[in-house]
């Protein structure tokens, strides 16, 4: 049987830097005018182009790119009051670009990693995990 190919990191599939760069900018700019969660980032980021720089250098690290990302994330989000409906808003959001603007498969690695994420979020700051209906 014939060794299996290893597969590309996400990184490399999504296109790198530039390609998550991109998927970013689209991204905030529809987090910028949301109801629920634009107050949070208006009230805690003055400079968005350096903003999105370092968010992109987090999911570069978080997709199996370089891991330039210095910071403590989690934390950075405890002091923000964050309810259920934020986690909500954000991570649909996230899931519509990445469905719009990636490839399924890609689409599909990236929102597991956000949904991940969130679920860490949620402990860190506080708030119960979701319910299934």
């Amino acid at each position: 049987m014939p060794d299996a190919v290893p597969t590309a990191p996400l990184f490399h599939r999504l296109g790198g830097r530039p390609k998550l760069l991109e998927l970013l900018r689209y991204f905030y700019a529809d987090v910028r005018q949301h109801k629920e969660i634009a107050p949070i980032f208006a009230a805690h980021i003055t400079d968005w182009p350096a903003h999105l720089e370092k968010i992109a250098d987090f999911w570069s690290g978080a997709t199996g790119g370089p891991a330039s990302y210095r910071g403590p994330m989690p934390m950075k989000h405890v002091p923000l009051g964050l309810e259920e409906a934020h986690f909500q808003a954000w991570l649909g959001l996230w899931s519509r670009h990445c469905q719009a603007r990636l490839a399924p498969t890609e689409a599909a690695d990236l929102i597991a990693i956000a949904e991940t994420i969130g679920q860490r979020l949620r402990q860190i700051v506080g708030v119960p995990a979701p319910t299934a209906h």
